[in-house]
């Protein structure tokens, strides 16, 4: 049932009528009395879902009795950005989600039913896991936020992956991620149906449809001034509300190019992007716009380490990013790494697979740590200086010695591809 909706193209939803819509839509659900959100963590803070997650602590006050980030595999927030993105809410209520340790496997989805959406690229079962939160916390309403987005594991973020991976188990996460990188991140991305997303739908319906949850979706763009605004707002506990957010994403988050582009700057927000794992979106969201021998310079002023996680940065330090063929290989040959899918599916994702380069200009890895996972690199200082982006605009841009480049503020906001490689949207 889809409790509110509102947004297009055009909409640029006011922080009134955001409020409005979404105490319209608690109102409908009626009396509750312990409630759980799950919001995104501090890596989503432009999808709103802070302000969201603040007013629905407005409208319940002491009946919201806990606050799970869906961290998957991220770094646990910290004070300073609890209070950044969630203002006026305790910290008290938030909870911290432990991928490792803190979950429970509540269904396996069969091997036959894996195989045959991925057109057998892989037949491996796949538990469904949650938070045990989520699972036994014993609430009568949990509260799913986030931001619905062009996303390269899933196609589209937000929905039920907010849960099952977000909040979901080593097993899972790991496989997921890997069963959408060895299906091919190109015929995902963008797109609501594709494989890893009915199979947390096939989770969805046979196993948690029980449970209280309700989804509250944000689509988020930039205006013509540059500013992010609310395009759309979608709240309800089915498939369909999913739908129409994603619907509307595709039209305001998928940057269709005439042409592939020669060469691409993309700049990290250092408060976002502390790590490779994260700040690859400069890979992910840009390889269907890159063309063939072109170049990808990734300004990257906050990153410091390769994966969020001990382990996972181990990873990559040890195998690099040298694309699908190596990554598959390695796998046959370590146990670690086999052990860690997610972070083969990583190491899959993060490279051009040779098609073009990838320049990255950290703040603090030093040159033999980036040329080491097979990235090039530049000195940050040097290259903020030629291309500076405070200077620099949203797209194509002529410097002064006559360079054109492509210039992205945020990877995170969309995804770039030219017409020739993304294809139908169908």
């Amino acid at each position: 049932m889809i409790y509110f909706q509102a947004g297009s193209e055009k909409s640029s939803l006011s922080p009134g009528k955001i409020r409005e819509g979404l105490f319209s839509a608690l109102r409908k659900l009626g009396e509750r009395n312990r409630v759980l959100v799950v919001p995104p963590d501090f890596t989503r803070f432009h999808s709103h879902a802070g302000d969201l997650t603040a007013l629905v602590y407005e409208f319940y006050k002491e009946k919201l009795t806990d606050i799970l980030p869906a961290l998957g595999t991220h770094s646990p927030m910290t004070p300073e950005q609890l209070e950044t993105m969630f203002p006026g809410v305790p910290q008290s209520l938030f909870r911290v989600h432990d991928w490792r340790r803190d979950v429970v496997t509540i269904g396996r989805v069969p091997g036959d039913y894996v195989a045959r959406i991925t057109g057998g690229a892989v037949s491996y079962d796949w538990p469904a896991q949650l938070n045990k939160l989520i699972w036994q916390g014993g609430h009568d309403l949990i509260l799913s936020v986030g931001q619905v987005v062009p996303h390269e594991v899933i196609g589209m973020a937000n929905y039920n992956k907010n849960l099952f991976i977000g909040t979901g188990g080593t097993e899972g996460i790991n496989k997921s991620h890997f069963l959408g990188a060895v299906y091919g991140m190109e015929r995902m991305m963008g797109r609501a149906d594709n494989p890893v997303r009915q199979l947390l739908n096939y989770a969805s319906e046979h196993f948690i449809s029980h449970l209280p949850v309700v989804y509250i979706h944000t689509v988020i763009d930039r205006d013509e001034t540059g500013r992010l605004v609310i395009r759309g707002l979608y709240i309800g506990d089915d498939s369909q509300v999913f739908l129409r957010a994603a619907d509307l994403s595709q039209k305001v988050n998928l940057n269709m190019l005439d042409e592939s582009l020669k060469k691409v700057v993309v700049y990290l927000d250092p408060a976002e992007y502390k790590s490779t794992w994260l700040g690859n979106k400069s890979i992910y969201r840009t390889r269907m716009a890159l063309a063939d021998n072109g170049e990808l310079i990734v300004l990257a002023p906050g990153v410091k380490e390769f994966g969020e996680d001990r382990e996972i940065d181990m990873l990559i330090r040890k195998f690099g990013y040298y694309g699908t063929p190596a990554t598959l290989k390695a796998l046959e040959a370590s146990e670690d790494l086999r052990n860690n899918l997610s972070a083969a599916a990583h190491l899959i994702h993060g490279s051009s697979e040779g098609r073009f380069s990838i320049t990255y200009c950290p703040g603090h890895l030093d040159k033999a740590e980036v040329e080491s996972v097979n990235f090039k690199y530049a000195s940050l200082e040097k290259m903020q200086k030629q291309y500076d982006p405070v200077r620099l605009q949203e797209g194509m841009n002529i410097t002064g010695d006559g360079e054109e480049i492509f210039f992205i503020s945020n990877p995170a906001l969309g995804l770039w591809a030219s017409r020739k490689k993304f294809g139908s949207i169908e």
